[in-house]
């Protein structure tokens, strides 16, 4: 999934009936998950936007690997 950039890569965990991913190219671990495919997508954009928002609010340049 790609979103404001940014890319991820995603797993589904049988035993827990989960989908789980993490965010790819960049310093900071963020990871998200979801039990559909529509909270997975949503859990995505919420991490982005937050991790986005932190970055801002202290002033440090969100980092990207590109």
């Amino acid at each position: 999934m790609k979103y404001k950039g940014y890319e991820s890569v995603v797993e589904f965990d049988a035993n827990d009936q989960i989908f789980f991913g993490r965010v790819l190219g960049i310093r900071d671990v963020i990871a998200f998950d979801g039990q559909t495919a529509d909270e997975l997508k949503q859990s995505f954009h919420n991490v982005i936007d937050d991790y986005l928002a932190d970055c801002q609010q202290v002033g440090k340049y969100p980092s990207q690997l590109k």
